[in-house]
């Protein structure tokens, strides 16, 4: 049985919460073959992030060797990259083997406040890795600081609405310079209305997000249905009111099984 298969590109939770061990569940309870690339190794739990060691640049280039001349993956999702060295290392693999279907969720600083990425990593992510993605995921914090450079992409731009106060609604911009214009004016802007969920748990939700839109990518849905499913999914695995470890717990990836 052949299956499609998805790459998630980032950093380890020791917790399950989020990171790798959140994007395997997504793409396992997808149906689809997970493979991963570690980026950094972390000691986090649903109280925090107490450490963070990155991997060696050569570590990760081995990695994304072995995975994409073997199990050459229908979609790939970008998550914590951790330093400038990485993420270069990163853009040029990708660019090697041509991989398509590139999800980037731009993990700037992790729900607990701590930096997950240095600043001239930052540099290297929206000069090198933005012009390689066809979806950039980020949420309404990420998007103010990345705000100049998304607005220089042409692939598309999910701002996520989960971190505002009035509302979960999320916003799909088809080019990430429509971020400048008007939506009422605009088109290739696509609001998807959420309903704010009572429940504190949400650790990984923007790993699990982005992880469920490169698996529909990698399915064959449209970009504007990879998005629409892949937010449905994530407000069931919250809805779904998993409960463990004694501050923001994590999501219910597998909520439909």
């Amino acid at each position: 049985m052949k299956m499609k298969c998805v790459l998630t590109i980032a950093g380890s939770d020791s917790s399950g919460g989020a990171g790798i061990q959140a994007d395997i569940k997504t793409i396992s309870a997808h149906r689809l073959y997970a493979e991963s690339v570690i980026t950094a190794v972390t000691a986090q739990n649903t109280l925090g992030v107490q450490a963070v060691f990155p991997l060696p640049p050569d570590v990760v280039a081995a990695q994304l060797d072995s995975v994409c001349s073997d199990i050459f993956p229908d979609a790939v999702k970008i998550g914590m990259l951790a330093t400038a060295e990485i993420a270069e290392t990163v853009a040029l693999k990708l660019e090697q083997y041509h991989v398509h279907h590139v999800v980037l969720d731009p993990v700037l600083v992790s729900t607990s406040g701590r930096l997950l990425l240095d600043t001239d990593a930052v540099r290297i992510l929206t000069d090198r890795l933005f012009p390689l993605a066809e979806l950039i995921t980020p949420n309404l914090d990420e998007a103010a600081v990345l705000h100049d450079a998304l607005t220089r992409t042409d692939c598309a731009v999910l701002v996520k609405g989960g971190h505002s106060p009035d509302s979960a609604d999320d916003v799909l911009y088809e080019s990430g310079r429509l971020l400048s214009c008007c939506a009422s004016e605009s088109r290739g802007i696509h609001t998807f209305p959420g309903v704010r969920i009572a429940n504190k748990n949400t650790h990984g939700t923007g790993c699990t997000l982005s992880s469920a839109a490169a698996c529909r990518l990698a399915q064959g849905y449209t970009l504007e249905e990879s998005v629409l499913l892949a937010k449905q999914y994530v407000t069931g695995a919250i809805a779904a009111g998993l409960t463990v470890g004694y501050g923001r717990g994590p999501l219910d990836q597998f909520w439909k099984m």
